[in-house]
């Protein structure tokens, strides 16, 4: 997604595939496997857009948890038989790419923070360090927001509260994706503020017909 592909690294990889939610990544693998490179131009900037609504982001935060969930479980032994690419290759697929970053990293905020740390603070025996519950993970949202969009530091806890929210949502789509359950393949068009302005936008030439110009009135007359 957000990429430039040459057809034939679309055809070799076996085109366009709709099993999962997330087609762009499935393709992006399977071309992986194949040989294909990627170069990430860090110089070039594209726009993008947030969703616009709170309902929009949840449903595009479900499909970005469930979709790779579900295509862990149907890529798994497919990576693991390919003989195109190194083993190497096949253990940062199956253990960094998918289980670290997108199932570990998905539940790890929701298992900590959500469950772990409210039961221990009902048993007056535990005692959990003050630097590991809070201190660690103000520092790490402070550094990853100074990296990522440092005028937005200010939003730094905020959005460490948000995200302990929203971990849970995470979750959930997480092992609907794991377990195909219900809505595991379900497609929600994430709607933006841009989309709905694109759509309102009069169309100039519809509008010259109805509104002639000063031109044409004088022309008329």
């Amino acid at each position: 997604s957000g990429g430039i592909w040459r057809i034939a690294a679309i055809n070799e990889a076996g085109g366009w595939n709709d099993r999962t939610t997330v087609e762009d990544m499935d393709l992006a693998i399977r071309a992986g496997l194949k040989g294909w490179k990627y170069v990430f131009l860090e110089d070039l900037e594209v726009k993008s857009e947030h969703p616009s609504t709170f309902t929009a982001y949840r449903s595009q935060q479900h499909r970005w948890a469930c979709g790779p969930a579900n295509l862990f479980w149907k890529m798994v032994i497919e990576v693991s038989k390919n003989k195109e690419v190194s083993i190497w290759t096949k253990f940062y697929i199956i253990y960094n790419f998918f289980f670290i970053r997108k199932i570990v990293g998905t539940m790890f905020t929701f298992s900590f923070y959500c469950v772990v740390l409210p039961l221990v603070s009902l048993i007056p025996e535990a005692d959990v360090p003050n630097w590991g519950a809070i201190l660690a993970t103000f520092i790490i949202a402070t550094i990853n927001t100074l990296v990522a969009t440092p005028r937005s530091l200010h939003l730094a806890i905020p959005w460490l509260l948000f995200e302990n929210v929203m971990s849970f949502h995470r979750s959930k789509a997480l092992f609907i994706g794991l377990f195909e359950a219900k809505r595991a393949n379900e497609w929600v068009v994430t709607e933006k503020l841009g989309d709905v302005l694109i759509k309102n936008k009069p169309n100039p030439e519809s509008s010259s017909e109805k509104e002639p110009t000063q031109q044409n009135r004088l022309r008329e007359r």
